[in-house]
């Protein structure tokens, strides 16, 4: 690394961490102040506090990050667009691309931070952050579950009546199981009041069980009683069975894999939002190289004019980047558009229009003056 990369690194990095800083300050105050009558009623302390907006750090910086990158890299440029200091590291025979690799190597580091975040960490705050609120209200032995659970497996061919699952501890509350054949004609039905799952040996335990059995005329055949019945055929898991009220929101790569591995015989329309959030945090963080190009692009300048112009554009390129992210997710998770088009769509046509406003800002052309009829 040259004396040049060092000192452009420098002029960057300040102002990038300190637009960072303060973002996620103004979020902390902001936030604080929503949550506070909350965490006073609850009588939270302050690991308590602390826990819960640490676990929302990831989120907010998957915001941030990008945010910062623009404003500091605009920030940078411009001021050393003012001062002549980009004009001079041209003139001493460097090309546009040779100055900004220290740029793009951060924004690749910043990209791989990312995708750690948005692996898992990220998506999951949300889950996380009503999950410690419910437990900051009931106290700190709080189980959350899920009531009144009605789930079908369609491949089995078997319903589900579950009155309370608790995932974490795979155990449910009277629980109504009914077989079907191939015609959809029950065939048999299972009661219990309480039962629970041992992942080890992949088996349910129905304790004070009935298992019922029905001809093809809906007449009862045979009633058995148990005081413990246990089955290894049932595929279905406490998770699997949970995993069908996930939001895919909040749920990050591995949950994401193991919901459509377990739930692949769902319709094409109810696995969409899945799908596309799958691609969506493979995507995600290559926002940060996109940002990078439309502020470089836009933050160089040869003189005094047009800089705020620049910034303008910059801001605004950014803007519809958000925007159609944000529509094609959706048309996406509707299952309007191709999954992997509505995720990469926007990362990749913004990126395409990066590309070329760098290249022609580097090779010296201007830029197509866009007139409207008459005007």
């Amino acid at each position: 690394m040259t004396l040049l990369d060092r000192y452009l690194l420098q002029k960057f990095l300040l102002p990038f961490f300190y637009c960072v800083a303060g973002f996620i300050s103004v979020w902390l105050v902001w936030d604080l102040s929503v949550n506070l009558p909350d965490f006073l009623s609850g009588h939270a302390g302050f690991v308590v506090i602390s826990r819960f907006y640490m676990l929302q750090i990831p989120s907010v910086l998957m915001l941030s990050i990008p945010v910062g990158l623009l404003l500091a890299l605009l920030y940078t440029l411009t001021q050393m667009s003012r001062r002549n200091e980009i004009i001079s590291m041209l003139c001493s025979g460097r090309s546009l691309f040779r100055i900004f690799i220290p740029i793009f190597a951060f924004g690749l580091l910043m990209t791989g931070l990312l995708f750690l975040l948005n692996y898992q960490l990220a998506p999951q705050a949300g889950s996380v952050r009503d999950q410690i609120k419910e437990e900051i209200k009931h106290g700190a032995n709080f189980h959350q579950g899920i009531s009144n659970l009605l789930f079908r497996n369609r491949e089995d061919r078997r319903l589900w009546f579950i009155s309370a699952l608790f995932q974490q501890s795979n155990q449910a509350i009277r629980v109504e199981i009914i077989q079907q054949n191939e015609s959809g004609v029950v065939t048999e039905k299972w009661y219990s009041p309480h039962a629970f799952y041992l992942p080890d040996t992949r088996t349910w335990v129905l304790e004070q069980a009935r298992h019922v059995t029905v001809d093809e005329s809906g007449n009862l055949a045979t009633t058995e009683d148990a005081p413990k019945l246990e089955i290894r055929s049932w595929k279905e898991t406490p998770w699997k069975i949970a995993s069908s009220l996930m939001n895919s929101e909040f749920l990050g790569l591995p949950q994401l894999g193991d919901y459509l591995t377990f739930n692949a015989e769902f319709p094409k329309a109810r696995l969409a939002p899945y799908v596309t959030h799958w691609h969506y945090r493979l995507a995600l963080p290559w926002i940060c190289m996109v940002v990078i190009l439309l502020a470089g692009s836009m933050g160089v300048v040869t003189g005094r004019r047009g800089i705020m112009g620049g910034i303008a554009v910059a801001i605004a390129l950014f803007a519809g980047l958000i925007f159609s992210s944000s529509l094609f997710l959706a048309l996406g998770k509707g299952d309007r558009i191709p999954s992997i088009v509505a995720a990469w769509g926007p990362i990749a046509i913004f990126l395409l229009i990066g590309i070329y406003l760098f290249w022609v800002k580097a090779t010296g052309r201007d830029y197509p003056k866009f007139r409207l009829p008459g005007f």
